[in-house]
C-alpha cells in the first residue's frame, strides 16, 4: 500500500483514469463490433453509416491514447476495406 501523501494520491488518480479508459476502450469495441455485425449481414449502407460513427470514436480514443494512433489507423483501414469487398 502506498505511505506518503503523494504515492496515495497517485494510486488514486490511477484508479479513476483506469475507470475512464477501461469505459472508452469499450465503447471503441462496441463500435467496432456494430460494424463487424453489418458487414457480416452483408448490409453495406448500415456498415457505411456505423464506420463513420465508428472512425469518430477510434479517432477520438486515438488522441485520448486510450489506443495507439496506429491501432485506431489499422481499424479503420481493415473496415472499410471489409465493406468495400461487399459492394
Amino acid at each position: 500500500m502506498a505511505n506518503s501523501k503523494q504515492a496515495i494520491k497517485r494510486a488514486k488518480q490511477n484508479a479513476e483514469t483506469y475507470k475512464l479508459r477501461h469505459a472508452q476502450r469499450s465503447m471503441v469495441r462496441t463500435a467496432v463490433k456494430a460494424v463487424r455485425a453489418s458487414i457480416d449481414a452483408n448490409d453495406a449502407e448500415k456498415a457505411k453509416d456505423l464506420l463513420k460513427s465508428a472512425e469518430k470514436i477510434l479517432d477520438s480514443s486515438a488522441s485520448k491514447k486510450v489506443i495507439h494512433k496506429n491501432a485506431a489507423a489499422r481499424t479503420k483501414s481493415r473496415l472499410s476495406k471489409a465493406i468495400k469487398n461487399l459492394s
